[in-house]
């Protein structure tokens, strides 16, 4: 078997596409949707500020090695989301101050790590957003172990592919295969408008569960048989 396994450099995500997703959030996507949620203990070190949308780029590297991390850095392109995963490792970080730093020169518009990061206040300084499990003073080396690139990956127990559809904010990352996406993005541009409608009422005096119908549910489950 190979020592490095590489993939075919995926298709970048209509930009189109990816306009209409920039205007949605991700918990607007999870009001509907369950799948291709990276779990939260992937957080935020950086936060965008805004819905960040792109496309996966895919690399799984083992503990205590970055050799096919570097190389990747080389074939990223603007608009690109590089996905991180590091085969169960949580001691060694991958990334610190100066690959943040490359990865921010070549485009990319986020990083998602399945494990820890280093040099927190460069990556801040640099204002990449970013994502990882934690922090680790701990790196890893160019230990030419191998590893794949743009082939099938997880991150956060969710399966990422390359060229899949990457959206981000403050709340959380969410995987979106792109042959699933205009479904998805016509129901989230949908209840994205409806977002708010009931806060005047609310501050009017209505309730909450009035208005949602919740209060209506707990009091017919609450009647006697």
């Amino acid at each position: 078997m190979k020592k490095y396994q590489i993939g075919s450099t995926p298709s970048q995500v209509d930009p189109d596409l990816i306009r209409r997703f920039e205007g949605v959030e991700v918990a607007t996507i999870g009001h509907f949707r369950h799948r291709g949620f990276i779990h939260h203990s992937i957080t935020p070190v950086v936060e965008p500020g805004r819905t960040l949308v792109g496309t996966a780029v895919t690399v799984a590297i083992p503990a205590t090695d970055s050799t096919l991390l570097h190389h990747a850095v080389s074939v990223i392109r603007p608009g690109d989301f590089l996905i991180v995963d590091r085969l169960g490792d949580q001691r060694h970080a991958c990334i610190g101050g100066g690959v943040t730093f490359a990865i921010k020169t070549a485009g990319a518009i986020g990083v998602a790590v399945d494990g820890p990061c280093t040099d927190v206040e460069e990556i801040i300084e640099l204002g990449m957003p970013f994502w990882a499990s934690g922090v680790s003073g701990i790196t890893t080396r160019l230990n030419d172990l191998g590893g794949s690139l743009n082939l099938p990956v997880a991150c956060g127990n969710v399966p990422v592919l390359p060229g899949d559809l990457i959206v981000a904010d403050a709340s959380g990352i969410v995987v979106i295969p792109v042959d699933e996406a205009e479904e998805v993005i016509v129901e989230a541009m949908a209840r994205q408008a409806r977002a708010g409608r009931n806060k005047h009422k609310i501050e009017a005096g209505e309730k909450l569960g009035d208005l949602s119908g919740a209060s209506r549910m707990v009091a017919a489950a609450l009647e006697p048989k």
